[in-house]
């Protein structure tokens, strides 16, 4: 059974468009360097899993489609690129610290589903996002929570 991750980017780094126009819809997701977040995709998300693509740092931060998991965790390789700004020079290739998924496009919604939306929804009272000082850029979205953004996200 598939689980489901809200996953944010300032869409002015990389956008869901961006991941469209990616080589088959499919990118790495990488440079995340927050320990909570490298857990998650070191150790639970898995080939399969859906991902809502988060729109943040914009007015106003939205939910902006759906992804999926293309390829489960694996060492992310930007910690080793001297040349990254991702790069963790304690960081060594038996031991890797950080890691990455690839996703792939799933859909653009039809409209976003903004922050103001999703807070003044009662079905997603308990999302991880809306709770105080949630700031993970990978985090996880219960089923129900899933299907609401989405049906919100189809409407014109």
């Amino acid at each position: 059974m598939p689980r489901y991750w809200l996953m944010k980017s300032e869409p002015e780094a990389f956008s869901i468009d961006d991941l469209a126009r990616a080589k088959n819809g499919t990118t790495r997701w990488d440079g995340v360097r927050n320990y909570q977040a490298r857990n998650f995709l070191r150790d639970d998300i898995s080939l399969g899993d859906g991902v809502l693509f988060y729109h943040s740092s914009v007015d106003p931060p939205a939910v902006v489609g759906t992804a999926r998991v293309a390829r489960a965790g694996y060492p992310d390789p930007t910690q080793f690129d001297p040349r990254d700004s991702h790069c963790d020079p304690d960081s060594r290739p038996d031991a890797p610290r950080w890691f990455a998924v690839d996703i792939a496009f799933d859909e653009k919604f039809a409209r976003p589903v903004t922050l103001g939306e999703l807070r003044a929804d009662e079905a997603l009272a308990e999302m991880v996002l809306l709770r105080r000082g949630s700031r993970l850029s990978v985090q996880p979205v219960a089923a129900g929570e899933w299907k609401r953004i989405v049906k919100l996200g189809a409407r014109k």
